[in-house]
């Protein structure tokens, strides 16, 4: 037992992969092609995509938004675990990245129940709201800035019940302290989740964070 979590050390990441999850192959095949690139940061870990697939079984969620997609590993892990008539709308405003995104869904299958919509995310969800209180999920994981603006527009498209996940919570530790425009926007919306009596919370040190947010 502990009080506090964990240290992840490289030894102790390698049997969360190993060990720890139950990993598809394409998730695993687009791991190893983003390693060698500088942006590869951006990808989520495989530790946390196999936490959102059980958090997507558990709610049973159904119909989702991705905000911020890079190069899809994060849409595909949450859509191989949808049922058969799950549904992913991903937004994002990048072709070259997006690109490999498709691939990648196209070779696991899911191609077919994930929308893409390359705009400024703002303006996706503003067309969305005639949808309002329709969606099961949305992972916010783009832009710092503009975090509590998605964090606000997610909770009014979500149902009762629904989940919103905001990625890189934490920030490298930097909210803590936050210095610069991302930490203190992340802090920012961090500290208004917190005080939303619209939903339920809780912000867990998985990877750089991951906030989760419960629509009441």
């Amino acid at each position: 037992m502990s009080r506090t979590t964990l240290t992840i050390s490289p030894e102790i990441a390698a049997y969360l992969t190993d060990a720890g999850m139950r990993d598809h192959p394409v998730l695993s095949e687009l791991r190893a092609r983003m390693a060698d690139f500088t942006e590869g940061y951006m990808q989520i870990s495989p530790e946390q995509g196999a936490f959102m697939q059980m958090l997507v079984k558990i709610s049973g969620a159904r119909k989702g938004i991705e905000i911020g997609t890079f190069t899809g590993y994060s849409a595909l892990a949450t859509v191989l675990a949808m049922p058969e008539d799950g549904h992913l709308t991903c937004l994002d405003v990048s072709e070259e990245w997006t690109n490999i995104a498709r691939e990648h869904w196209q070779k696991g299958g899911v191609s077919e129940k994930i929308t893409l919509k390359i705009q400024p995310a703002l303006d996706s969800l503003s067309e969305m709201a005639d949808q309002e209180g329709s969606f099961d999920w949305v992972f916010i994981d783009a832009d710092k800035e503009n975090y509590l603006n998605y964090y606000q527009r997610s909770i009014e498209l979500l149902k009762s019940g629904g989940l919103v996940l905001v990625d890189n919570a934490l920030w490298g530790g930097t909210v803590v302290n936050p210095q610069d425009a991302e930490a203190r926007a992340i802090d920012e919306c961090n500290r208004f989740i917190q005080q939303d009596n619209r939903v339920d919370m809780v912000l867990l040190p998985v990877s750089d964070g991951l906030m989760i947010a419960r629509k009441r």
